[in-house]
Order: structure tokens, then sequence, then C-alpha cells
């Protein structure tokens, strides 16, 4: 019985996600937009358990580049509404629609000239009225079996919120670098602060052919390493090529038998490269701007010194490129 009820509480807030899934529309387009081009900051309000939700939005969207922050509507008739100025948007949050202490703020934010936007269960309300956009995030029934706590709709909200954030993070080209730079206590945060040399792979580790060798002997190293890549040296220990998992696939559509090929004839010559005492920071926005997840490390001279993959600076399964 505990655990049928409990999965139909998830099933009734799916419903309520979904639901609010269907009805989204170019208004959220308007807003994504309109938060892009905002001089000024993303304001959230709400009371009550809305409130707890738009405090938790404000932190997903400056924790993402976003700058946001909370206004209570009771503070903000109290002297905090000083901190709204035109440039600003509101998103005020509220499934009833009809909470006094929020609607007794609209006009107020309107004086100031902010744009002003409803997350509302229902658009007919006072403050689904005065909103300049709404969204739609009404739900058909709470999880509570009284149908008087707040639970699905606080769920639609903010799920609404994420949507917002995520959106606004691939729409900015926010990347894991930019994140380190929000989150320097986190432990990505320590992770990128680290120098190249303390993470990367050194000596007998860094899968390596030399030129002239065959793809045979790249393919064996590229296997054996499990890094989706091989350093091509010449002599002296100097880099001039790489050859990752895509290069091999490439050639293989044009032939298919590139095993007694030799290595430079399918490597990328020139690749990106970093230094060891570089930031583990700096390392991987080289690869997000060039979109690779293996970077040599080289001295001055292009001498090897290691080999860095994106995994070694943020753990597996951890990052995709731009949410690729």
């Amino acid at each position: 019985m505990i655990l049928k009820q409990a999965k139909e509480v998830l099933q009734i807030e799916a419903d309520g996600i979904l639901g609010v899934l269907d009805r989204l529309d170019e208004n959220f387009v308007k807003i994504v937009k309109l938060i892009q081009a905002c001089p000024g900051r993303v304001i959230l309000t709400g009371i009550g358990k809305s409130g707890i939700v738009a405090r938790k939005i404000v932190a997903t969207l400056n924790s993402t580049g976003t700058p946001a922050l909370f206004l209570h509507p009771v503070e903000a008739m109290h002297g905090d509404l000083g901190m709204v100025s035109s440039d600003d948007i509101v998103i005020a949050l509220s499934n009833s629609g009809e909470t006094d202490e929020l609607n007794m703020l609209m006009p107020s934010l309107k004086g100031i000239g902010c744009t002003l936007i409803a997350f509302v269960g229902r658009v007919d309300s006072t403050l689904g009225r005065q909103g300049d956009i709404v969204i739609d995030v009404g739900v058909d029934r709470e999880a509570c079996p009284l149908g008087l706590v707040p639970t699905a709709s606080t769920t639609a909200l903010l799920a609404v919120g994420d949507a917002l954030a995520v959106t606004l993070i691939r729409k900015r080209g926010f990347g894991a670098s930019d994140f380190k730079r929000f989150h320097p206590g986190g432990s990505l945060g320590q992770q990128l602060s680290l120098k190249v040399r303390e993470i990367m792979l050194t000596g007998k580790k860094i899968p390596k052919v030399h030129k002239g060798q065959t793809m045979r002997h790249a393919i064996k190293e590229i296997n054996r390493w499990q890094l989706g890549a091989t350093l091509v040296v010449r002599e002296g220990n100097i880099l001039v090529g790489i050859i990752t998992d895509g290069d091999i696939r490439r050639h293989l559509m044009e032939q298919e038998n590139i095993y007694d090929r030799p290595v430079e004839e399918v490597m990328t010559r020139n690749p990106k490269t970093s230094c060891p005492d570089r930031q583990a920071s700096q390392a991987l926005s080289i690869m997000e701007k060039n979109q690779i997840t293996v970077l040599p490390i080289v001295n001055p001279i292009r001498k090897v010194r290691g080999i860095l993959h994106l995994h070694d600076i943020l753990g597996k399964g951890a990052f995709r490129f731009n949410g690729v």
C-alpha cells in the first residue's frame, strides 16, 4: 500500500509537468530572449511555497551565469522595492494567482517600468491579468489527498524554472570553465584550479607512436590506453600530430584497409596543446573551444610532457560540450 501511494504521488506530479509541457508556447521563447537582452537582473518573487521555489530558481540562475535575486513581496512593500529598477525583469510565482501580498506589489512594479512575467496556475487570475507575459503552470490536481498542500503545483513551477535556466545555459554557451568561476569552493571548482601537471598522465601512460610506424601500431596503442587517441612523435619525443578515434573513422570511410598506412597519413598535424603549468580550467577552455577531449601537454619546443583527457579534469560522465 505504501509503495502504491508513493507511486501515485510521483505519477500525479509527472502528469502535472507533462501538462505544462503541452501548454508551453512562444511566450517562453519571448522570456528567454528578453532575459538574454536584459541589461539588469532577473528578480523572482513569491510567497509561501511559491517563494521557496522562487529562491531555488534564483540560486540556479545565479550559478549558471544569469544574475538573479529573490524579492519577498512583504519586505518589498516596506523598502526592499528600492532594489528593483526599470532594467530588471520580474518573474512572479503563484499557483492561485490570488495571493494578496503578491498582487498588492504588482502596481508598484509596473510603476517602476520593469517587465513583469507571471508563472501562474490560473491565467485568468488577478496576477495572470497583470503580467506582461504569462506562463500557464497549472496542474489538474495536487498529489495531496486533500487537494490543499501544494505538491504537484510547486513541482511544475520548479520544472519550468529549471527549463528556463537550462535553456539560458545553452543560449549563452555557458561551459564548465564558466561554472568554475561561480563555484570556486565546490569539488569541480577545486579540480579546475589545479595545475595541468598535477592531473595529466605521464611516462608510460602516454599513448604514443613514432612517425613512420603504421596505423596498426597506432590502433593497438589507442586500444591499450583507452583514451580515444594516441600522440605521434618524431625523434627527441617531439610532437608532430595526434590520431583520434574520429580520425580513424573518417579514413575508414575513404579506404577499407588503413592498417598498413603510415601514421602521418592519418594524423591531425599541429594539434592543440597546453603546457604543464597552466590551470586545468585553462586547458578545459581549450577543449571547449575546439570541441576536443584529449590535449597533448608539451614544453616550448613541443617535447611531450604528458597527455590530458577531459575525464581527468571532470570525472567520467560528468560533462558534455554545451549540452551536446
